[in-house]
């Protein structure tokens, strides 16, 4: 049987599982975005409570879209000098839940949408766009299970931890595509892991996954027969049209910013972040893999946008190898193309705890933008 990641493409689930792993046709059309969903703005008043368990508010864009042009594009600034509290107190962070009816399931699902401290619905201000791809843990309806994506990555990151991130994240939802069937890790799932925001601080963050792995350093080979730039069975590219769909209605109704438009995600979302590059390259201004390697025949479209890359693998990751990041990465090489390649030694496969905690990732995207009217992408 042919393999990947050392194990068989239906065997990748359960072997992320025991990692810890976070692991179409005619459009039925998007829902208005003022569609009525149960409760109100979360607050500040509900103690301990989860997006969840705490009302998460409408979905509903604050004003129309703006119509004036974008202004000249300006030394990028770091996380820290984002959020750097104006005169004015600005507006909290907001946690939304956006609805319309998938492309790929036709059944509606929602998504969570982040908008930062400081957003503005009636201010011409445009801001930088993060779509977070999840990982095969994380997977569920895009209605109760929604908060599963609150584990890591971003959202976690702004959300549970406070954190005062300068970008609208837009967080979907994998189905589950019978992957509860194979994977105990999401059948036993409960609520209780679900982290919870806080009335006053912040939770103490979970600790790094442990494992017994030596660091053996990790020689490059080739892929495993059979594998493709779609990467594993059932994963984002099922959902390629909803994901661009729903960037564009951001970018419409939430006074998302074009030319700063950014792609992330872990394990099952690095793959896709791969993916999604490589179908879309034009549309990114930077693109931040972590712990999912891309697929050779993805680079070409990377290399000729001139897409910033930076990727991120585990020395101690069994689960999804650094030894096959290199087919790649030497094939972007090939093509000219520049890249950062970070690999975290000491690490096993929740390399993600570590990006996400940190600042460097976030300023390093935002150093990108996308030049008006160009599809390459520049350093300001």
């Amino acid at each position: 049987m042919r393999k990947f990641l050392d194990v068989t493409w239906a065997g990748l689930p359960a072997m992320l599982g025991v990692l810890g792993c976070s692991g179409a046709a005619g459009s039925p059309g998007a829902l208005p975005p003022s569609a009525p969903l149960a409760g109100s703005a979360p607050s500040a008043s509900a103690s301990g409570a989860s997006a969840a368990e705490a009302p998460v508010a409408e979905a509903s864009p604050n004003a129309a879209p703006s119509t004036a042009s974008d202004p000249a594009p300006r030394a990028a600034k770091t996380v820290n000098e984002m959020a750097e509290a104006p005169a004015t107190v600005p507006a909290p962070a907001q946690l939304l839940r956006i609805r319309r009816v998938s492309q790929a399931t036709r059944a509606e699902r929602e998504t969570y949408l982040y908008l930062p401290k400081g957003y503005d619905g009636a201010s011409s201000q445009r801001w930088p766009v993060l779509l977070f791809l999840h990982g095969n843990g994380e997977r569920g309806n895009a209605k109760t299970d929604l908060d599963y994506l609150l584990k890591n990555g971003p959202l976690y990151e702004a959300w549970i931890q406070k954190r005062d991130l300068p970008f609208i994240i837009v967080a979907p939802q994998l189905p589950m595509y019978g992957m509860d069937e194979k994977a105990d890790y999401l059948k036993k799932r409960t609520r209780a892991e679900i982290p919870k925001r806080l009335e006053n601080g912040v939770p103490e963050r979970p600790p790094e996954h442990s494992t017994r792995d030596p660091m053996a350093g990790a020689l490059a080979e080739p892929l495993p027969a059979g594998s493709t730039p779609y990467g594993p069975p059932k994963g984002w590219p099922e959902l390629e049209a909803d994901l661009i769909a729903l960037l564009d209605e951001v970018l419409a109704n939430y006074h998302g910013d074009p030319s700063r438009q950014y792609l992330s995600g872990v394990s099952y979302g690095g793959f896709g972040t791969w993916y999604l590059a490589g179908r879309h390259a034009q549309r990114f201004a930077a693109i931040a893999p972590v712990v999912g390697y891309g697929h050779p025949d993805s680079m070409p479209a990377i290399a000729e946008a001139k897409l910033p890359v930076w990727c991120f693998a585990g020395g101690r990751d069994a689960a999804v190898r650094a030894k096959y990041f290199y087919a790649g990465l030497n094939r972007l090489e090939q093509l000219g193309h520049e890249f950062r390649f970070t690999i975290e030694a000491d690490m096993g496969h929740d390399v993600w705890t570590r990006v996400y905690a940190g600042n460097d990732v976030y300023d390093w995207l935002l150093a990108h933008r996308k030049v008006a009217g160009s599809a390459r992408a520049v350093t300001p």
